[in-house]
């Protein structure tokens, strides 16, 4: 199932932070991983990642840095510090908004018991 780009939008930057938190990567390795570890629903193009991936950098959330170790030169990206406190963030937003979800019954039943969000409807 593919999912709609304005989801994408918020999902993507997100993902790519994530995956670079645990080590860098150069552009194809992101489009395979986020591919795969993902069943798919972030499948990206390397037309949609190297812009976002250009945007990143921009606002100074992750560093590239070419290596020529591999049988080509490769652009490597990793996160930055100032990438690693947005992640953070971003992380917390998206699980408010998953638990928003859950609470609506869109995105699974919540645990009663363990969930205080307000949407949630039990018992805090």
């Amino acid at each position: 199932m593919k999912v709609e780009r304005e989801l994408m939008r918020g999902a993507g930057p997100v993902a790519v932070l994530k995956l670079l938190e645990r080590q860098e990567m150069y552009g194809y390795e992101l489009v395979e991983r986020l591919s795969t570890q993902s069943g798919g629903v972030l499948a990206m193009g390397q037309s949609t990642l190297y812009p976002m991936l250009y945007a990143l950098e921009g606002k100074g959330l992750i560093k590239s840095v070419w290596r020529d170790d591999a049988e080509r030169p490769r652009r490597y990206y990793r996160l930055t510090d100032k990438g690693r406190k947005r992640l953070a963030s971003d992380t917390e937003q998206w699980q408010r908004v998953i638990q928003a979800m859950q609470a609506l019954g869109i995105a699974g039943t919540p645990r009663a018991a363990s969930c205080s969000h307000p949407l949630a409807g039990g018992a805090a």
